[in-house]
């Protein structure tokens, strides 16, 4: 499990990083937009986390893929309207898109595994 954490460590990031920025919303945009990108964000951690633990990772791992496209969704959004400024958005989306990277690669190998194991 050790080898999977490394996503797990960058989802935690990615979440603490975003609970302040989404505090500092204004009210118009905190309780709608930002409540849907705090739970998509802290989704992503625990299906990651699930992912850790469970034998069968792939339906853990794909559903964390789509709840990541969907922040980057939400998160383009706010940047567009106003609440996240374009510094906030850029360090954030960069975030996003290692983390992507590291559960495609974690996606991958899973994959790979229960190929094997059929």
């Amino acid at each position: 499990m050790t080898k999977d954490l490394p996503a797990v460590q960058k989802a935690y990031d990615l979440s603490k990083e975003l609970l302040p920025r989404v505090s500092k919303f204004p009210r118009d945009f905190r309780f709608s937009l930002g409540e849907r990108i705090i739970a998509n964000s802290l989704e992503v951690l625990e299906l990651l986390i699930q992912a850790a633990y469970a034998k069968e990772k792939l339906r853990f791992l794909d559903q964390a893929n789509l709840d990541l496209e969907r922040l980057r969704f939400l998160l383009r959004l706010a940047r567009e309207l106003g609440p996240l400024s374009h510094n906030g958005y850029e360090y954030v989306m960069k975030q996003l898109t290692e983390l992507g990277r590291q559960i495609g690669g974690w996606r991958k190998q899973a994959s790979e595994a229960h190929a094997q194991n059929l």
